[in-house]
């Protein structure tokens, strides 16, 4: 039985941190796609075994809650025991589905509202997809830290190795972020090729670079409205129709813009009405990493 344990998590394939990490994307994975099936069948108002969590008082009890719960526990455990093995497979796998439980409502945590079907929410999906991409490249063998650890870097080898890695790889990561291409610079991380061809090409329209640098620059702000409206056209049909597969479409309006019309500022919870799991979560915006660049 051990051995069909460690084959679904990763040792027998893997080893070390990379079996761990195998451990903690299938229990992230396993987790969300178990969680967006219970929300849509909530919603459909389907009776099944799992069903919203609420309080003696009435409160609503979040499954954020429960994924804050398990991350804590086996974070500990990792921790205080110095888990190897399948042990740490094990609790890699728990933190996993700790993880998503928590980013299924990342969107909500952001915007301090229920936002789970409104397009807002989306952004949790969003964040999901991005985890599950780190974590499979690592599981992969793309190490962007492992050159780092290697015994002959010593002294002034280890600074000039150092001094290159933030070059070639957090520069340009960290300016792909600033510009608004949260795929690039994550992929870039591990291909940094990637993240200094989003580095020297548009931010996008809405990022933090473009508003600070693009303001007084009516030509490239020019450029990156046509890219941004190319960019749009193209893959926003695709994005939206795979992550309403994956997640459920959207059947609430967008949120209005703070301020307007007496709406509730970013810092003011709305009042969560409806499911935990059928009322909470969703998706995001950005475009895929070559979309991006």
């Amino acid at each position: 039985m051990s051995h069909v344990a460690t084959d679904a998590i990763g040792s027998a394939w893997l080893h070390g941190a990379r079996g761990s990490m195998a451990g903690f994307l299938v229990g992230l994975l396993a987790t969300f796609i178990f969680v967006r099936i219970n929300t849509r069948l909530i919603r459909a108002q389907v009776s099944w075994w799992f069903h919203d969590i609420e309080s003696e008082g009435g409160t609503h009890v979040h499954h954020m809650v429960i994924g804050v719960v398990l991350m804590v526990i086996a974070g500990i455990l990792l921790i205080a025991t110095a888990a190897t093995g399948l042990l740490e497979q094990i609790l890699a796998l728990l933190f996993g589905a700790g993880v998503a439980l928590t980013l299924d409502e990342f969107a909500l945590i952001l915007n301090l509202q229920d936002v789970y079907w409104r397009k807002e929410g989306r952004l949790s999906v969003d964040a999901v997809i991005i985890v599950v991409t780190a974590a499979a490249l690592f599981v992969l063998g793309l190490d962007p830290f492992g050159d780092l650890g290697e015994p002959g870097l010593t002294g002034d080898l280890l600074r000039v190795a150092v001094a290159v890695y933030v070059v070639v790889i957090i520069a340009p990561v960290l300016v792909c972020l600033l510009k608004g291409k949260i795929w690039t610079g994550v992929i870039g991380m591990f291909v940094p090729l990637v993240a200094i061809a989003g580095a020297v090409r548009l931010a996008r329209l809405n990022s933090p670079w473009a508003r600070r640098r693009y303001a007084t620059k009516p030509k490239k702000l020019a450029r990156a409205r046509g890219r941004e409206a190319r960019l749009t056209a193209r893959w926003l049909a695709w994005r939206d129709a795979f992550f309403d597969l994956i997640a459920g479409k959207p059947h609430l309006p967008s949120l209005p813009p703070p301020g307007a019309d007496g709406s509730p500022d970013g810092d003011e919870a709305e009042e969560t009405t409806g499911a935990d799991e059928g009322t909470s979560e969703a998706v995001g915006e950005d475009q895929p990493a070559d979309a991006e660049s």
